[in-house]
């Protein structure tokens, strides 16, 4: 959206929250009500500062303190909206419930102490969701049943970060942080779902530089987000590889159990074999129609002996073409979980997934609720995590 309609947007949002709760909460205490009217000229001043200057090579002063303003902004402005919502529906329903004598009910009371509550639940709600957002992800273990995985394969473990989102308010010693946590892990993979950035690699190549040193049996891999469309995916594509990171571009490399990723494997050895495919962001033809998403093109020549084949795709909607072409498993990422409520009710709308371990027809499909956040440092109901997965026997 251009600056100027979000601009009128959020001020004509914070006006409508100022109507609804100032003169109530004025009532209760004029000092609790100036003190939110000067909140709300702050969020609504401060929320269109962190696209101040996209695009533009010279960046303004102060321009990282603007941005970490405005996204806090954003996220408290969110919760007090939908509370805000949530009062006028409770209210609306206690005045309906009186007029048909169900409940006595006291409108001036309840219109007062509401009023309160309101931004001081919205206050709390941000604060828990900071804190979960800025803190190091847990680590999230699953264990994934598959049907005839061989011997070989059982316990072959792949450590998944997704959704990090390197830009604004993520930076270097966050992103160092899950390197440490995930090398502690010693997994035999590492993938690296989408979304990785929000910004081109002039600006991000200084903090993005720690996962240089992440270490598993068979390396780190990665797949696009529709961010890193956003951002340039082909200056990023290069940067990642020059980082010793394997892109997978529709695509797939084969892990030996006993040996080293990309392994020649013949008939005999196929037992021993994990397929680990990649494909670019269900959105990518968009960009680039040479990079159209491809789940069939990413098994193309792998041997037939190797029948535990794993698919990296942002996207959980990619599942129906993966089960197609007969994966046993897909990682995806991208809804986040939701990140805080209500967002994670909108999110089935588009994905057939959430978060989570889930079937597919044959085919499991699990979705990280990412191991960062995208614009508010915001997480309520829907924590970050750093997945750990485990292939055993189904």
């Amino acid at each position: 959206m251009p600056l100027r309609p979000l601009s009128l947007l959020t001020a004509l949002l914070h006006a409508y929250i100022g109507l609804r709760l100032l003169p109530a909460l004025w009532a209760l205490s004029p000092i609790g009500a100036l003190a939110l009217l000067l909140a709300l000229v702050v969020s609504a001043a401060s929320i269109p500062l962190p696209f101040v200057g996209l695009g533009s090579r010279q960046r303004p002063p102060l321009h990282d303190a603007w941005r970490w303003l405005g996204l806090l902004c954003m996220g408290w402005f969110s919760s007090l909206l939908v509370l805000t919502l949530v009062r006028d529906a409770g209210l609306l329903l206690g005045w309906a419930a009186q007029g048909v004598g169900v409940l006595s009910f006291d409108g001036a009371s309840a219109r007062r102490w509401s009023a309160a509550a309101v931004p001081l639940l919205a206050t709390a709600v941000t604060a828990v969701g900071f804190f979960n957002a800025r803190r190091t992800a847990p680590v999230q273990r699953v264990d994934v049943p598959i049907r005839d995985l061989p011997a070989a394969l059982v316990g072959f473990s792949i450590v998944q970060l997704s959704d990090i989102h390197v830009g604004p308010t993520i930076k270097r010693g966050y992103i160092q942080r899950i390197v440490d946590a995930v090398n502690r892990l010693e997994a035999d993979a590492i993938a690296i779902t989408g979304d990785l950035v929000d910004g081109s690699v002039a600006e991000l190549r200084e903090h993005i530089a720690p996962l240089a040193d992440l270490r598993a049996r068979h390396g780190t891999f990665v797949v696009t987000g529709n961010h890193e469309y956003y951002a340039g995916a082909p200056a990023w594509i290069v940067e990642l590889r020059r980082l010793g990171l394997r892109v997978l571009l529709n695509e797939h490399v084969l892990l030996d159990a006993r040996g080293a990723a990309g392994a020649q494997t013949d008939e005999e050895s196929g037992d021993a074999t994990l397929v680990l495919a990649g494909v670019t962001d269900f959105t990518a033809g968009h960009f680039d129609a040479t990079q159209a998403s491809d789940p069939q093109a990413a098994l193309a020549g792998a041997p037939a002996s190797a029948t535990t084949r794993v698919l990296l795709a942002h996207q959980p909607r990619s599942a129906p073409a993966a089960a197609d072409a007969g994966f046993q498993l897909q990682l995806s990422g991208h809804t986040h979980g939701g990140q805080f409520f209500p967002w994670n009710l909108f999110v089935p709308l588009q994905q057939p997934f959430t978060a989570g371990l889930h079937r597919l027809r044959d085919m499991w499909v699990y979705t990280s609720r990412g191991t960062g956040y995208w614009g508010p440092p915001k997480r309520f109901g829907a924590p970050s995590e750093i997945t750990l997965l485990r292939l055993v026997a189904a």
